[in-house]
């Protein structure tokens, strides 16, 4: 299938930015991911590339949903289109897509994969081969109004109830003072991946489980699940607009910098916009691990997240995706990434390097958030995962939208996963 018949069958795909094709090189296109600074970024980096081979890249920005995002690819990818050389895909993704990519080990020495962190290359390795390597790493985390924390002479809740409460104190609090858009909490509440990230956090934070456990057991209908998704439901027009059942990550992110909210769920891209030089917020923001829950098994929960480059095999240009794919995800380049864009790296020495952590000193307390990293049940379901988060963030959504409680949607949800599974057999 040819780009100009396939872009306009993909809507959500818009070209963003790349140079005509130099007679000397070729060009190679790649999808970047369209959250935060990750188009500046990448263009960034491509550039780079770009005086360094010769070559030239075309960058095409996908739809901000990873669950947009992960239909588009699969119909570029099944019909084995060349239009995209690389692709930007989700840590949970390789079981589903990993087929119509090339291993990379044909391409990248053995020392550069040993730069990233183990288990990320584990996670993206199938059958012995590489799907992708490594780019950037995420868990989730609470940001925070320092300034207003200390106005209402609160400290940072390191448990839901005491988020709860701090939320309503200060949501009441600056709505008497004047501002009647000021909210508690905002978070990804609009049904898609983004919303199993949250609830997965929500729920392992009180006990309940991991959805579907590492021996393929369906656990999530159990108490703690549902109270945990209670309290959520709870937020919903107190605490948090009626609105963020429709919030992505740049929605909440949007109510947060412009001084709307006291504290947001987010990932650790959000750190270094809400403290640009143009942020209403620059300065009076913190960041922590995620409260945890109450009860037996509570515990302080992230969901491990990430993003990763693969390139397609259906490419015409597969050694020239795959430098450029190896050149992105490199140390330096890393390195650079971190310190303008604050995106958490994929290899561990950085960690240690000065310049990182006087960009970035927050970097220093991400530790906690990765100790606590919780990972979607991507490698037991493989290639039946979306259908799994699908029913999940469902049952999520009607519950934070006043359509059953959570143990009504839990128990419903165990019978569709059971019928998806033919009985916990994935």
């Amino acid at each position: 299938m040819s780009k100009s018949a396939l872009l306009p069958l993909a809507l959500a795909l818009t070209l963003a930015g790349g140079a005509a094709a130099q007679a000397e090189g070729v060009k190679v296109t790649i999808s970047c991911g369209s959250v935060g600074a990750e188009q500046a970024q990448c263009r960034e980096g491509a550039k780079a590339w770009e005086a360094k081979t010769g070559n030239t890249v075309d960058i095409v920005a996908p739809p901000q949903s990873t669950s947009d995002q992960l239909a588009l690819y699969q119909q570029i990818l099944n019909a084995k289109s060349g239009d995209i050389d690389v692709f930007q895909i989700d840590v949970v993704w390789p079981g589903m897509l990993g087929s119509h990519f090339i291993d990379l080990k044909q391409y990248v020495d053995q020392a550069t994969i040993d730069q990233h962190f183990p288990g990320i290359i584990k996670g993206l390795t199938r059958d012995g081969q590489l799907m992708a390597l490594p780019w950037f790493t995420d868990a989730g985390l609470l940001y925070y109004r320092q300034d207003l924390l200390d106005k209402y002479q609160l400290k940072v809740p390191t448990t839901w109830e005491e988020m709860t409460a701090d939320a309503k104190t200060i949501q009441e609090g600056e709505r008497k003072a004047g501002n009647d858009r000021f909210f508690g909490f905002v978070f990804q509440g609009r049904a898609y991946e983004g919303l199993t990230c949250d609830a997965l956090e929500w729920i392992v934070s009180f006990g309940g489980g991991d959805i579907v456990e590492a021996d393929g057991k369906i656990t999530v209908n159990n108490p703690q699940a549902a109270k945990a998704l209670d309290l959520a439901a709870s937020w919903i027009g107190t605490i948090a607009p009626d609105g963020v059942l429709n919030y992505m990550e740049e929605d909440a992110r949007g109510v947060f910098q412009s001084g709307n909210a006291a504290f947001m769920r987010n990932w650790p891209y959000a750190y270094g916009l809400v403290n640009s030089g143009d942020s209403p917020v620059k300065g009076k923001v913190g960041t922590a691990a995620l409260p945890k829950g109450d009860g037996d098994g509570a515990r302080v929960a992230a969901t491990l997240g990430g993003w990763n480059l693969a390139v397609s095999k259906y490419s015409a240009h597969p050694k020239e995706a795959a430098d450029l794919a190896a050149f992105l995800t490199g140390k330096d380049e890393q390195k650079r990434r971190a310190i303008t864009g604050a995106f958490q790296s994929t290899i561990p020495a950085l960690y240690d390097d000065p310049d990182v952590l006087k960009a970035q000193p927050f970097f220093a307390l991400l530790k906690t958030a990765f100790e606590g990293a919780v990972a979607r049940p991507s490698a037991v379901t493989g290639e039946r995962y979306n259908e799994v988060s699908t029913l999940f963030w469902n049952a999520v959504h009607n519950t934070l939208s006043k359509q059953g409680d959570g143990a009504t949607n839990l128990a419903q949800l165990q019978k569709d996963l059971n019928r998806l599974s033919r009985g916990g057999r994935w």
